[in-house]
C-alpha cells in the first residue's frame, strides 16, 4: 500500500489537486480513498468506481475517542461525574490526531491524504514520533510489561482495579494506533508540495522540505498552478518573469509540474482529473538511517535538506537522539548498537542545499563493551 501526502500554502490549491490525483488513480484501475480534513464539493466523485472520499470530523474524532476513555475512567473512578461525548469540546490538535487514527485504519492501493497547510502537515508527519517518546518517558518498557502483569491479574480477580488501571488500560490502545502508523515506512510514503509561482513559495517549500527530511519523508515532487501568460504589455512581462523565476528556485526542492490554471474551480471529476493530464508522482522517503562503519567507529546519517547549521542542535538522551531544526523537534530511536556508544560530535555537510545532511559520529562506550570485543574493535583497521 502507498501513502500520497499533499501539502502547501494555503490558498495554493492543494485539496484540488489532490482531489484530481486521487481521481486519476482510481480511473487507472487502484483501489484510491482520499483522506481529506474538508468536504470535497465536485460532482460525480461517489460514483467514480474504485475511489472512496473520506471526510475527518475534529469533532466526531475527539466523540470517538473520549467515549473508550470514558468507559475506562469511569470503571476504576465511579466517583468522577464524566461528561458525554456529546458535551465534550475539541482540544487542538484533535483533527491531526482523527485523521492519524483514520489513516492507520484505511485499506487500499493507494490512500492521497490531503494533509492541508504545511502547518497541519507537519504536525502530522512528526505525531506518531510524538505520541511513541511520550508513552515511553510516561510509560517505560519495564513498566508497560509490569502494567500487563497486573491487568492480567486484575481481570482473574486476583488484585482490586484502582486509579493506576486506568492509565495501564490507555497504553494498549495507544501502542495499537502506532502500530498502524502507516507514515512509519518512508519508503511507501510520499510527499507532494503545492505552491502557488510568488516570490514567497521558495522559501517556504525549503522549510517545509527540511522538516519532512527530519522526519523521514522527500519532497518527491513540486505542483504549481501557473497562469497562461503570453501578452506583450508590462504588467504580463513581469509577472511573467517572476513565475519563472519562482518555477526555477522550486525546481531546487523537487521537480516541478506546471498545472495550468483554470478560468474557474473545476465542477465534476472529468475536469479534475484532467488537471493533473495522467501525471501521479511515484515519490518515496529516505531510506531509514541505520549505522555506518567509519574508520574504526560508527556514523549515522540523517538527510536534513536545506537545512542551516545555525538552525540545528543535537543532543543525547538516554537511548534517543535528539534533532532539533528550525523549530521542529524529532526523537530517534538508537538502534542496539549505538546505544552502546558515545556520540563523538555532528557535522552539516553541504548545508543549504538539497542534499544537506547530518552526519552524528559514535564510539564505544567502554562501560558497556566487553574488554575483549573493544580491544578488538581498536585493533580493527
Amino acid at each position: 500500500m502507498r501513502t500520497l501526502l499533499f501539502t502547501g500554502p494555503g490558498g495554493a490549491g492543494t485539496s484540488t489537486l489532490a482531489t484530481s490525483a486521487a481521481v486519476h488513480a482510481a480511473r487507472a484501475g487502484r483501489h484510491t480513498v482520499l483522506l481529506c480534513r474538508q468536504g470535497v464539493r465536485v460532482r460525480g466523485l461517489d460514483a467514480e468506481p474504485g475511489l472512496t472520499v473520506t471526510t475527518v470530523d475534529p469533532q466526531d474524532a475527539l466523540e470517538n475517542l473520549w467515549t473508550g476513555t470514558a468507559d475506562a475512567l469511569a470503571a476504576v473512578l465511579p466517583q468522577l461525574t464524566l461528561p458525554p461525548a456529546t458535551s465534550v469540546v475539541p482540544m487542538p490538535g484533535t483533527a491531526d490526531l482523527g485523521l492519524f487514527a483514520h489513516l492507520g485504519r484505511v485499506e487500499a492501493d493507494l490512500v492521497v491524504v490531503d494533509a492541508g497547510p504545511v502547518e497541519s502537515a507537519t504536525t502530522l508527519v512528526g505525531l506518531s514520533a510524538a505520541l511513541r517518546w511520550w508513552l515511553d518517558q510516561l510509560m517505560p518498557p519495564g513498566m508497560r510489561a509490569l502494567g500487563a502483569v497486573r491487568t492480567a491479574a486484575v481481570a482473574a480477580g486476583a488484585a482490586r482495579r484502582g486509579p493506576v488501571d486506568a492509565a495501564l488500560s490507555a497504553v494498549p490502545a495507544v501502542e495499537a494506533l502506532l502500530a498502524r502508523d502507516r507514515l512509519a515506512d518512508p519508503v511507501d510514503t510520499g510527499v507532494v508540495l503545492v505552491a502557488a509561482p510568488r516570490t514567497s513559495a521558495g522559501p517556504a517549500l525549503r522549510s517545509v522540505a527540511t522538516v519532512l527530511g527530519l522526519h523521514g519523508l522527500r519532497t518527491g515532487a513540486v505542483l504549481s498552478r501557473v497562469l497562461p501568460l503570453g501578452g506583450d504589455d508590462e504588467w504580463t512581462r513581469r509577472r511573467a518573469a517572476e513565475q519563472d523565476a519562482v518555477l526555477t528556485a522550486l525546481a531546487e526542492v523537487a521537480p516541478v509540474h506546471r498545472v495550468p490554471e483554470l478560468a474557474v474551480a473545476p465542477g465534476d471529476a472529468d475536469e479534475l482529473a484532467g488537471l493533473l493530464d495522467g501525471l501521479l508522482p511515484e515519490v518515496t522517503g529516505f531510506p531509514v538511517p541505520g549505522p555506518e562503519r567509519h574508520e574504526g567507529a560508527w556514523q549515522l546519517t540523517v538527510p536534513l535538506p536545506f537545512a542551516e547549521r545555525e538552525a540545528v542542535q543535537l543532543t543525547r538522551w538516554v537511548d534517543d537522539l535528539v534533532l532539533t531544526v528550525g523549530g521542529a523537534r524529532r526523537s530517534l530511536r538508537l538502534d542496539p548498537l549505538l546505544r552502546r556508544c558515545e556520540v563523538t560530535g555532528g557535522r552539516l555537510l553541504d548545508p543549504a542545499t538539497a542534499t544537506a545532511r547530518l552526519v552524528v559520529g559514535f564510539r564505544p562506550d567502554p562501560q558497556l563493551w566487553p574488554a575483549d570485543l573493544l580491544s578488538a574493535e581498536k585493533r580493527t583497521p
